[in-house]
């Protein structure tokens, strides 16, 4: 098995149809994403959004899709890698009191996306953590 070529994710408006048996459906990508994303108390959905914070507050390239599986979350284009934590005292689930906020910056087995292996070196792979 070959890893897919990532070069080949490109950036969606949107407008795109969803297709079953080469047949354009009445639902487009944007209501795909408006039905999934649209809760941003959501942990993965909110960890995504600051992110995206964080990218656009440090100048990072934003046409280009954002890489999944890293040993950290953001590359500078000066080279610096960070990783970002996101946390919330009120989750989108319910709740008897807020959630404690809380951070590990524990060492950790980097995912190598070009092997598509864990690797066997635990460390901190990047050079900055953003909370």
């Amino acid at each position: 098995m070959t890893p897919l070529d990532k070069s080949t994710a490109t950036l969606k408006t949107g407008d795109e149809a969803l297709v079953f048996n080469q047949i354009a459906l009445h639902y487009s990508l944007l209501d795909f994403w408006r039905w999934s994303v649209s809760d941003v108390l959501s942990n993965a959905t909110r960890g995504r959004l600051a992110e995206f914070i964080v990218a656009t507050a440090v100048a990072i390239d934003i046409t280009k899709v954002r890489e999944e599986w890293s040993a950290f979350d953001l590359e500078t284009p000066d080279g610096v890698k960070l990783e970002v934590k996101s946390s919330a005292y009120l989750q989108s689930w319910f709740q008897r009191a807020l959630s404690s906020i809380s951070f590990s910056t524990k060492p950790a087995l980097p995912w190598d996306s070009l092997t598509n292996k864990q690797g066997t070196v635990a460390g901190r792979h990047a050079d900055v953590y953003v909370f």
